[in-house]
């Protein structure tokens, strides 16, 4: 299962983008709020209603975390040590981390980037602490993913659909959604 943390200030075209994608390509996605609120509202002010809460979470299910970006989200994210404690246990035991706009600056603050190649929001490459910054729209580096911003929403979840599936369930949904 994709998990996708949410935190109040969460860039809402990332996040809603890669749960859209990933649930077309029949991934199992669960939205986790942070707080101990089921609603969560973004940068924008659009409120998504998470499936569970952080307290609920089964972190055994756990096949891959996204991290979407957005501020003060990204930061908000940074902020939660158990969410701290659950990336740093699923990067542990090999799972996919995810991460993309300010969102990376949550990976390079508890170590998770040191060596590492990653991209992410121009102007953030200061907090990812031991990575080796690449401007490029995602990178993909062992079991991190990261990606550059809003912009990139759509080729990042494709490239996580090709990571837990397959390159062609990701071309499939490309050409079925005109991308």
């Amino acid at each position: 299962m994709v998990h996708v943390f949410l935190a109040s200030g969460f860039e809402e075209l990332e996040a809603v983008t890669v749960i859209d994608i990933l649930r077309r390509a029949e991934i199992k996605v669960i939205t986790v709020s942070i707080s101990n609120q089921k609603e969560v509202e973004g940068a924008h002010e659009i409120k998504i209603i998470a499936d569970q809460c952080i307290d609920d979470l089964d972190e055994s299910a756990i096949k891959m975390i996204v991290l979407p970006g957005g501020l003060p989200g990204s930061f908000n994210l940074k902020e939660s040590k158990k969410l701290s404690e659950i990336i740093k246990n699923a990067h542990n035991n090999q799972k996919y981390i995810a991460a993309i706009c300010a969102a990376p600056l949550v990976l390079g603050s508890i170590g998770l980037l040191d060596k590492k190649k990653a991209t992410c929001y121009p102007g953030f490459e200061k907090y990812l602490t031991g990575a080796t910054t690449t401007g490029e729209k995602f990178v993909v580096d062992g079991n991190i993913i990261t990606a550059k911003g809003p912009g990139a929403a759509s080729g990042f979840a494709l490239k996580l659909v090709e990571i837990l599936k397959d390159k062609a369930t990701a071309e499939k949904l490309r050409q079925g959604m005109l991308w």
